[in-house]
């Protein structure tokens, strides 16, 4: 398999280095050599015109050059004369705020590290990243380059892995694994903690993730959880956490696309919640572009219960709020699917942007609610 190349300044010994980008993005089509000679105004100018800056200085410096990088991409802006007065609808407050996201991170991955073959960054004051980079990448094989933006966010997870989160509705710690989203969010977590379970022989758990809800499944009694996943990595991570857990003889992760095969009294899905595009492979855990798995889910779930059985769709409104989808949309889904809904159970989200009023989405985020809508066969 070729991987994508990153070609140097002329001068440079190699000519060229593999180049890394978890979102797929194409490597800068023209890089200079930046150092501690460079102002932090000059790196964002030309990082603003998408020129790549590779670090040949000290490794820390490099940290605070991106700091002030950020500094300037946020720095409010003056509108423009005769400007028209943008749409505020929410839908199109999201669209905006996701294209001026991009802009940032595009501006902000311009400034690039190198690497050896083993993962050594060749800087003075560098950190050791090797068992960072081999969790997230592979073992090393040749010199590479990536941001230093993404190494930060790499080791952030690594970091996390390690840790873990914990869960209290499991008594125990949670490890993501790179890539795949940790479950911070307690509020579908304790929904399915708290919810009458209709049978506790056999349950599917639709799209695992890290496995918390499998777990959690499994935790409160059902005798066999079959965990279904399509992303390499995120059935890595949910391997790993069943075993630590010592969940391995009532846990089976699988790789499906949605369900597996054959038929069980309780089918449990926590899709992506928001219907557009993820611009990242970590995003497919928050983006459902045209609501792809959540549409699959409900049309497929009659199939796939047992008589009398339940399906638990985890759901946030958060695009109903952003006018993104109506209510009326997934009631018509799940009518057309020949479903009922049994009973529903909300819980509102904890977490700080939900209470922060200065985010763009402040609007939307404060009226969220998150539902365990319990469906049956009609």
């Amino acid at each position: 398999m070729e991987h994508p190349q990153i070609f140097l300044p002329e001068g440079q010994e190699p000519a060229s280095a593999r180049w890394h980008a978890e979102n797929g993005a194409p490597a800068p089509k023209r890089v200079v050599i930046a150092d501690d000679t460079m102002t932090a105004d000059t790196a964002y100018r030309l990082a603003s015109e998408g020129v790549g800056l590779l670090w040949r200085s000290d490794f820390q410096n490099a940290r605070q050059l991106l700091q002030a990088l950020m500094r300037r991409v946020d720095k409010p802006r003056k509108p423009k004369r005769k400007q028209a007065a943008p749409d505020t609808t929410p839908g199109a407050a999201f669209h905006r705020h996701r294209q001026i996201q991009a802009q940032r991170a595009h501006t902000l991955s311009m400034l690039l590290i190198p690497f050896d073959a083993d993962y050594t960054i060749p800087l003075g004051r560098a950190p050791d990243v090797h068992e960072a980079c081999s969790e997230a990448w592979g073992p090393g094989t040749e010199p590479c380059v990536a941001s230093l933006r993404e190494l930060l966010g790499l080791i952030g997870a690594h970091e996390w892995r390690k840790k873990g989160v914990e869960v209290k509705a499991l008594n125990a710690r949670i490890h993501p694994h790179y890539g795949v989203f940790a479950p911070i969010r307690s509020e579908y977590v304790g929904l399915v903690a708290g919810a009458p379970l209709p049978a506790e022989t056999l349950a599917f758990d639709i799209g695992t993730g890290t496995g918390v809800l499998a777990a959690i499944l499994a935790k409160r009694g059902v005798a066999r959880v079959i965990a279904t996943e399509n992303d390499p990595r995120a059935i890595t991570c949910a391997r790993d956490n069943i075993k630590r857990l010592g969940m391995e003889e009532k846990v089976e992760v699988i790789e499906a696309d949605l369900f597996p095969e054959g038929r069980a009294p309780l089918i449990v899905c926590n899709p992506p919640w928001i219907p557009s595009t993820p611009s990242a492979p970590i995003e497919r855990a928050v983006y459902d572009q045209g609501s792809r798995m959540l549409k699959g889910f409900i049309t497929g779930l009659a199939a796939h219960l047992e008589p009398g059985g339940e399906g638990w769709l985890l759901l946030s409104d958060i695009a109903e709020h952003l006018g993104l989808r109506t209510r009326a949309e997934l009631l018509g889904m799940i009518e057309a699917a020949g479903l009922q809904v049994i009973d529903t159970k909300n819980s509102r989200p904890q977490h700080p942007k939900a209470r922060d009023p200065n985010d763009p989405l402040h609007a939307a985020r404060s009226e969220e609610m998150t539902t365990l809508w319990r469906l049956g066969v009609r």
